[in-house]
């Protein structure tokens, strides 16, 4: 596909793409190193302080008998990875529903998929409690995608079809029902302190045999999302011009559409609902490297990862020994990006 008749709108002259690409690149180069260091970081906070030296001996020289090297391994380990592969994959998720949809409003926590995620949770926490993982993980996939489609059904009733507020209007609704029947699922089989660390999010729980699962398809629906972007990035300028370019926009639709349900179901299954990284990260990674999404993909996925493990290493330092939840933390900065946001589109009549 030639994008070359509307290199214009995507890069509007060659200072700007020059000085987009360079920070592109700023955030690949410098974002990757500076994630491996607070992830090294965050390993030594908690409950208990630990050194880095004593960290470096658990990798290089473990001792199973030693407990901090087994407390470094075995828990903290697999919640900053846990952190860094979630923190990816929901903000890439909303980078391409924003992209695919137009809908700067667009996030996997606003659009229904997180709760539909939750929902699937409850039922197997109720009805199938012995399920592996990768079950559980099913089932979150089956999840999102009956929330999406709930919202997206709802949101093309009336007048007017579909727009950003009315799905946002939309994800609000269908949010509210699934996570009450969750609850309702939850008291009803007494569930409940199972199901609100879903709620609440957190990635206290996360463990080896979780990273082993989760990290082939979340980094596979990554790679995916870097292969795509070039066609987001087209389909971000309207079908008419997607259709001129000789696109097929409902094959890139539906695999761009697996990719995200990919995304937002295995992390939910990971973390539980947290919501607005997929919402901010994006904006924020569109403000730095422009509107070309072969950047804003790659730098939403470092800057998502940055966001979880800060969170992560927040959630421990805040109130130790006692963990604030995630989702809390991330909705003190989410909540009043999403009101900025509504106001702006409320302004420009969308």
């Amino acid at each position: 596909m030639k994008l070359t008749k509307y290199k214009k709108i995507l890069m509007p002259d060659n200072r700007t793409r020059c000085g987009f690409t360079q920070i592109g690149w700023i955030i690949l180069i410098a974002g990757i190193p500076l994630l491996f260091l607070i992830m090294a970081f965050s390993v030594t906070k908690g409950a208990a302080e630990i050194s880095l030296s004593t960290v470096g001996e658990a990798f290089f020289n473990f001792d199973n008998k030693n407990p901090q090297h087994l407390m470094v391994i075995d828990l903290r380990v697999p919640r900053v990875i846990a952190s860094a592969l979630v923190g990816s994959a929901l903000a890439v998720a909303g980078a391409m529903m924003q992209g695919m949809t137009r809908n700067p409003m667009a996030d996997s926590g606003l659009m229904g998929l997180n709760a539909g995620a939750g929902f699937a949770l409850s039922i197997s926490f109720a009805f199938f409690p012995e399920m592996n993982y990768l079950g559980i993980v099913l089932f979150s996939f089956i999840g999102a995608a009956l929330g999406g489609g709930m919202v997206s059904a709802i949101a093309s009733l009336g007048k007017g079809g579909l727009n950003p507020m009315r799905m946002v209007l939309a994800g609000a609704a269908v949010s509210a029902l699934l996570v009450s029947l969750s609850q309702g699922i939850a008291i009803y089989f007494n569930l409940a302190q199972d199901i609100m660390f879903w709620t609440v999010g957190g990635v206290a729980g996360s463990n080896w045999q979780q990273i082993k699962m989760m990290a082939p398809l979340i980094l596979t629906a990554l790679l995916g999302a870097v292969i795509l972007s070039r066609f987001i990035s087209v389909l971000s300028l309207g079908e008419d011009v997607a259709r001129g370019l000789g696109m097929n926009i409902a094959l890139v639709t539906a695999i761009c559409a697996v990719i995200v349900l990919l995304l937002a179901g295995a992390a939910v299954a990971v973390v539980g609902a947290v919501g607005f990284v997929g919402l901010m990260i994006p904006h924020l990674a569109r403000y730095l490297v422009g509107v070309d999404y072969r950047w804003i993909i790659p730098s939403s996925a470092v800057l998502g990862a940055l966001l979880m493990v800060l969170a992560d290493l927040g959630s421990r330092m805040i109130n130790p020994p006692t963990e604030t939840p995630i989702g809390a933390l991330i909705a003190l900065l989410g909540v009043p990006f999403f009101l900025y946001l509504a106001r702006k589109q409320g302004r420009t009549g969308v």
